[in-house]
This record gives structure tokens, sequence and C-alpha cells, in this order.
């Protein structure tokens, strides 16, 4: 075993099924897009990944998209190395998990994404922050319930 549940309390909390709308906006508050999602957080006893993560998304004009994301565990820390991103995401306090990760097709663009889960687990907040030469450029917010 990892430890991740014993090291990382908050983010096993969030282990199970979430559905709930990605709306990305400019800098100007300006939607440029909006979708729905179902995100599945997993904790696997076996294998090599302490988390696993499969995002689906779902656009209105029939378009969609599933994502992988295994990550490691170590230093109290969940860590991704894929083939779209590398990062890593930790605890903050009893309600926050931050995350910081690297687009590996976006050259010199970088995010920090922070994750509110509410006191009885069942709806998430994010906001994301994306940043391109250390310039804001997008903003993502995502608000998700449990269901599952």
């Amino acid at each position: 075993m990892s430890g991740i549940r014993e090291g990382m309390p908050l983010l096993a909390r969030h282990a199970g099924e979430w559905e709930g709308e990605y709306i990305h906006v400019d800098t100007e508050n300006n939607i440029i897009d909006r979708h729905r999602s179902r995100l599945q957080c997993k904790f696997p006893d076996n294998g090599p990944f302490a988390y696993y993560q499969i995002n689906s998304y779902f656009w209105d004009d029939g378009r969609s998209e599933e994502l992988h994301f295994p990550a490691t565990y170590r230093d109290g820390q969940i860590w991704w190395d894929t083939d779209r991103i590398e990062g890593r995401a930790w605890e903050v306090d009893a309600r926050t998990v931050c995350l910081t990760w690297t687009r590996k097709d976006m050259p010199g663009a970088y995010l920090y994404e922070m994750i509110q889960l509410s006191a009885d687990g069942n709806d998430r907040a994010r906001t994301w922050h994306w940043f391109e030469d250390d310039k804001l450029f997008k903003r993502t917010c995502v608000k998700e319930h449990r269901v599952g």
C-alpha cells in the first residue's frame, strides 16, 4: 500500500464519480468553452498507481473526449507524468487541494488549480488559472456534484 489514504485524507474523500460543468473564460471573463463532465477518482489497491482519474467531457455539438490521469504518491503529494501533463497535487487544509501542472502540448504554459470540497463531501468547486509565459490567459471554473 502506498499510504495515500492516510497521507492525503482529504483527497481520499474525493473517491467516486462526479458530474459537473466546465466553463472556460478569457481574461475579460468572456466564455470561450463550456462542456459537461463526468470524472472518476479511484484509489487502486494494486498496480503502479496510487491514484487514477478518468475525465470524460461532453459538448452540446456531440463531441466527447476521455482522458486518463494515473498518478503516483510520494512525499505527501500525488504526482502525474502522462502523455498530456506533468504535475502534482497537495492538501492545503481540511477542504482544499491545490494542483500545479504543465501541458506537454503547450510549451511555456502552466496551470494552478484549487479544489474545494464541501463539508458533506457531495459538492466540489474547482478553479484553474492558465498562464503562458507567466501571463494569465484563461480561467476555468468547474462546479461538480457526487453521483457515485
